[in-house]
């Protein structure tokens, strides 16, 4: 069983200075490639850009120190900014605050729980589908920085919807200066990594943003128009809360903390791959959650593995979670020194930099090749879960998706499940009847392919028994599994065939179906004898029982 221990503790025993010097100089390349996209995720996110900062100080130090990953680095990402957005427009920072501690809980119990493997059971679908959405929400939210526009006052612009048909409607507001200084920093974006890949281009764009408006003495909002800016340290809050909080928000809480989960572990499969490692599952989840409360408690926001900083750690030497240590320090330095610098940084920069961060996490080259490929069934769920991540919210996507694939991955198990009845043919008029064992007289034998649950129970309930049937052979070679459902149409099939003096012998019952057996009575009750290993053990009983 995989063990509860952070990688920290495995990977001293063999710590070098070599690789000290090689996680110190990654941790303060990750932490420079960090610091844009953390204020930019932030102001998305519709807090202070400062809280993006502590998110990627406290989370990102304690998720390093607890991880089970060795090269994870934490911290807000963009998956979280359109819920987070949510939340604080509608319950406010203490609302937030308290959402990401219920999260933070609820990873901790999934971790002691040891279900880091069943976030594998969320379809790839639903990932792709409600990734593609927010990474659309994030686009729309940024059209109006982008462009400099100008909204009448008490415009609400909290929905996505909302944010779009604001845009329509004061499109002709255009600042065409945002948008020369927009269209600049995305440019920079786009070409710096083909010039330079060891400078982050996020941070190239930012110093030509800031050079372009001061210089130039352009009218372009700054983040320092928008916002108050602090260089203060994170301090302690925990905000009052009632039990009728706690339900209100819990919603949210879980979507937040299976947002972090699927994100974090998807991380971890990244760099596993990467550096040929292999993370604990579990104990990422267990360091995820003490992250996510410990970054709430100190004035962040939700936070869990980054693939694009963690990737960057790997390429520049981190080895070992001293690297996502070292990230989180270099980043409180920069905060308390350069954090009020962050005020001259343009609007129009911040929205160029999440256009890229939309456009990197949109995987739109996948979500068309689903679309091409896949079964009706997926992209159905595929769509579904883009359309309404986009069009209401992210709750609702993952909610409805699940439910859906459920639905009709359940259809398609039912489907494939077949309960069929050999068919008896003379061998002059069919070669193939060589195959088939000899059958006794009065015996019908009925094979069961599949796995047997609710979805399927009632085909049990189809066999048809004649009216000198003495003998019932089920072969379950190709039964995995069975649930109560069918279980308890087995049991109606029993007494059917008990109140017509009908012997069951069932042949080859798998591991998991026989357990269920045993625990029902049912094994008891057909007896032991009757439980065969192969059909021709089985043909071999019910030809004992004809001959009587």
């Amino acid at each position: 069983m995989e063990k509860l221990k952070p990688k920290l503790f495995s990977v001293m025993k063999t710590y070098t200075k070599e690789q000290f010097i090689k996680d110190v100089i990654a941790g303060i390349i990750v932490a420079i490639i960090a610091l844009p996209l953390s204020i930019a995720l932030a102001l998305a996110s519709g807090v202070g850009p400062e809280q993006g900062i502590y998110t990627a100080i406290v989370a990102g130090f304690l998720i390093s120190f607890l991880g089970g990953s060795r090269v994870q680095i934490a911290g807000p990402t963009a998956a979280f900014a359109t819920i987070v957005a949510g939340i604080v427009a509608t319950k406010g920072m203490d609302g937030l605050i308290l959402a990401t501690i219920l999260a933070g809980i609820i990873l901790i119990a999934m971790g002691f729980l040891r279900l880091g493997n069943l976030i594998k059971y969320i379809p790839y679908t639903i990932t792709t589908g409600f990734t593609a959405g927010i990474a659309v929400t994030i686009a729309i939210g940024q059209i109006k920085d982008f462009l400099g526009l100008t909204y009448p006052e008490g415009t609400v612009t909290i929905e996505t919807m909302e944010k779009l048909e604001a845009v329509i409607k004061n499109i002709s507001t255009v600042n065409v200066q945002a948008l020369i200084v927009g269209m600049v920093c995305l440019a920079i974006l786009i070409v710096f990594p083909y010039i330079n890949k060891t400078i982050p281009g996020s941070l190239i764009a930012v110093i030509v943003g800031i050079l372009m408006v001061k210089l130039l003495n352009m009218n372009v909002n700054t983040i320092g128009d928008l916002y108050e800016i602090s260089n203060k340290l994170p301090s302690f809050h925990l905000p009052a809360f009632t039990l009728k909080d706690i339900g209100d928000i819990l919603p949210n809480a879980f979507t937040i903390a299976i947002l972090a989960a699927i994100e974090s572990l998807l991380s971890c499969v990244v760099s596993d791959s990467m550096i040929n490692s292999k993370h604990r599952s579990n104990m990422e989840l267990i360091a995820q959650g003490v992250g996510n409360v410990g970054s709430a408690l100190f004035g962040g926001i939700p936070a869990t593995g980054a693939i694009a900083r963690t990737a960057a750690n790997i390429k520049n030497g981190g080895r070992t979670p001293i690297a996502g240590m070292v990230h989180s320090i270099t980043l409180v330095l920069i905060l308390v020194v350069l954090m009020p610098y962050a005020a001259l940084i343009p609007m129009p920069c911040i929205a160029a930099i999440l256009f890229m961060v939309a456009y990197n996490m949109s995987g739109w080259r996948t979500f068309v090749n689903l679309v091409k490929s896949s079964p009706k069934s997926d992209i159905i769920v595929l769509v579904l879960s883009f359309v309404l991540t986009v069009v209401f919210d992210l709750v609702l996507a993952i909610e409805v998706g699940i439910l859906l694939a459920a639905i009709l991955f359940m259809k398609r198990m039912s489907e494939v499940t077949e309960v069929e009845g050999w068919k008896y043919v003379d061998e002059e008029d069919d070669p193939d009847a060589l195959s088939l064992r000899v059958v006794p007289s009065h015996t019908l034998v009925y094979e069961i392919s599949g796995p047997m649950f609710f979805a399927a129970a009632d085909k049990i309930l189809r066999i048809s028994l004649k009216e000198d049937t003495t003998c019932l052979i089920l072969r379950m070679r190709s039964v995995n599994a069975i649930d109560a459902t069918a279980m308890h149409s087995l049991t109606e099939l029993l007494e059917k065939c008990e109140g017509r003096g009908i012997r069951i012998i069932l042949s080859h019952v798998n591991e998991q179906p026989k357990k269920v057996m045993d625990k029902a009575g049912f094994t008891e009750r057909v007896g032991l004898e009757n439980f065969c290993a192969h059909i021709d053990e089985a043909l071999e009983t019910a030809a004992k029982h004809a001959s009587r």
